[in-house]
């Protein structure tokens, strides 16, 4: 069962420029693929490993979320005031609009006129977890699968939560349900990919980033770790041309600024790999990576 974002309404979620990271998902996956260059590359493994989980962020949208659009659902939930979907759908609203109390209100009406609406659960739990209850978030995924067994949004927001508890297992065994299911949530390669990264599966998680792309082109965090993965296996142009694409895409990207450095300055081009250093601590000034980067290579 093919699902994306959330259901009978108008939110979704994204890779959020502003969370950016892979967390705890990836801590120290790359280590003992580094080779060559050791001492330069040691940042590497720190510069997707900050920040919080990208991939459980509600996009704001500013049509979708406005408050002309949730005027007119709300005249829709007047008409309607038994129907259930109704308040899934504004619920939906308000949460894009980042009103998460309100957004929970109307998923707790829905899911009392309609205890078995599957979609209702998955959508609260999102907003659940916006707001750092992972545990609500949980049981309304719990609750979700247990009426819907193939609900992609709810196996992939579970698996997302097992990932970042450090739960590969369980995770793996969710993202491979809803990319069995046929899933067109780019999430679901993102999260696997990051555990192959864990596990210096590169292949495989190139692959998987890859897909991830391809669902979801204008996002750069899938550039990014796709870099990473290229860069274990000593692909330094296609690393780099990843790295870059990242940053057309959100030139305000740390990471993805420390990460084009540590090619230049394996490379040679000690200037260039200062300058976006530069630019990484710039836009992140507790970043140690970026800081311990222009140590190295100032002056050079």
């Amino acid at each position: 069962m093919k699902r994306s974002g959330m259901h009978g309404a108008v939110m979704s979620v994204s890779f959020d420029p502003l969370k950016r990271g892979i967390f705890s998902a990836c801590q120290n996956s790359l280590r003992p693929a580094m080779t060559g260059a050791a001492m330069i590359a040691a940042p590497l493994m720190l510069t997707a490993c900050v920040g919080n989980d990208p991939l459980e962020t509600v996009k704001l949208d500013a049509a979708q979320g406005s408050s002309e659009n949730i005027s007119s659902l709300t005249e829709v939930v007047n008409r309607n005031p038994r129907d259930a979907n109704s308040y899934n759908v504004r619920g939906a609203a308000y949460g894009r609009a980042g009103r998460y109390s309100a957004a929970i209100q109307d998923f707790n009406t829905a899911l009392r006129l309609n205890p078995q609406f599957a979609d209702a659960h998955s959508n609260r739990a999102l907003v659940y977890k916006r707001q750092g209850d992972s545990l609500a978030a949980k049981r309304d995924y719990d609750a979700a699968l247990r009426i819907d067994p193939n609900n992609d949004d709810a196996l992939v927001g579970r698996g997302d939560l097992y990932r970042l508890s450090n739960q590969p297992q369980d995770a793996l065994r969710d993202y491979d349900r809803a990319i069995g299911n046929g899933t067109t949530e780019p999430r679901a390669y993102y999260g696997r990919g990051l555990l192959y990264q864990k596990n210096r599966q590169h292949d495989q998680a190139i692959a998987d980033f890859s897909k991830a792309i391809s669902l979801a082109d204008r996002t750069p965090q899938p550039y990014n770790t796709r870099g990473l993965s290229y860069l274990a296996q000593g692909a330094t142009q296609n690393a780099l041309d990843d790295f870059n694409t990242a940053l057309k895409l959100d030139n305000r990207y740390a990471e993805a600024w420390t990460n084009q450095a540590l090619v230049y300055e394996q490379r040679g081009e000690f200037k260039r790999a200062f300058r976006s250093y530069s630019r990484a601590a710039s836009l992140n000034r507790d970043y140690q990576p970026a800081r311990d980067g222009m140590a190295r290579t100032r002056g050079k």
